[in-house]
């Protein structure tokens, strides 16, 4: 009935559980399907330094779809250990004093990535401790935000409280043309080079390896993860996810915490449990 390949998994709220790891079920469900020649895909928002673990932890050859597409790493092939960088996009100069005008009159707090450490003028921020945590990254504060960030930036994020967050949203939506503006959870606003969705990342990432996106399976549950959800050939929701992302999906399965992508597994790979 199925013939997939490829296997692409949002990170936060669909693969891990709210404790933030992946249950023994779904890793046994995962190692499963992947020592049957079905390729891995982790395709999250997050930084390199924050989903490498995860891939470690999985085990074999994980590929990573990193800054929601913006930047695509397969696993390294030889002695030296270094991981082929398949795409990599980077925020445009003029964007930066323009996020940096959002922070300054909205209340909320703008923080990047730039290798193993977040930058930010509000480090004590409770939403920059969630980030951290979530990517095992430590925390620069820094004096001025245009000035004091390394180069070059991948992403942004605006965080702050889940109940104003829509509105900055959209505002920022309708003023920064040049950028692609989204959300992953109810507090973090995804600020993205223009052009840059899970979808087309997700496509590219198959295009290379010779997989028809018909062969494609994408597991998802935020606003984030719509464009990967209709590009694949079969979108799974979770339980948990946005009402927007089940509306999208070919099929809803148990949440990130009743180990749906397991049970999705199970279904789609019959012969192999």
């Amino acid at each position: 009935m199925f013939n997939i390949k490829l296997v692409a998994f949002d990170l936060d709220g669909t693969l891990t559980n709210d404790d933030k790891v992946i249950t023994p079920l779904t890793m046994e469900a995962l190692r499963t399907v992947q020592q049957h020649g079905v390729k891995l895909c982790l395709a999250s928002g997050r930084p390199p330094f924050g989903m490498r673990p995860l891939a470690r932890e999985i085990g074999g050859e994980v590929l990573l779809l990193c800054y929601n597409g913006g930047y695509i790493e397969v696993p390294a092939v030889g002695v030296d250990g270094t991981p082929e960088v398949l795409v990599e996009k980077t925020l445009q100069e003029e964007v930066i004093p323009q996020l940096k005008a959002f922070q300054d009159k909205s209340g909320f707090t703008l923080m990047t990535y730039y290798e193993d450490t977040i930058y930010t003028e509000h480090p004590d921020n409770p939403y920059v401790a969630i980030s951290s945590r979530n990517n095992n990254m430590k925390v620069q504060g820094i004096k001025d935000f245009v000035a004091d960030t390394p180069r070059p930036l991948h992403k942004c994020l605006m965080v702050g409280p889940p109940e104003a967050r829509l509105a900055l949203e959209e505002q920022m939506q309708a003023s920064l043309k040049n950028m692609y503006i989204c959300h992953s959870t109810p507090y973090f606003i995804e600020c993205l080079p223009s052009g840059i969705d899970k979808g087309s990342a997700l496509k590219d990432l198959a295009t290379h390896l010779g997989i028809p996106m018909q062969d494609v399976i994408a597991f998802g549950d935020s606003n984030n993860d719509v464009d990967m959800m209709e590009k694949a050939g079969i979108g799974v929701a979770m339980g948990n996810a946005e009402e927007s992302i089940k509306a999208v999906a070919d099929y809803t399965t148990a949440s990130n915490n009743d180990d749906g992508i397991a049970l999705s597994l199970r279904t789609f790979f019959p012969d192999l449990f």
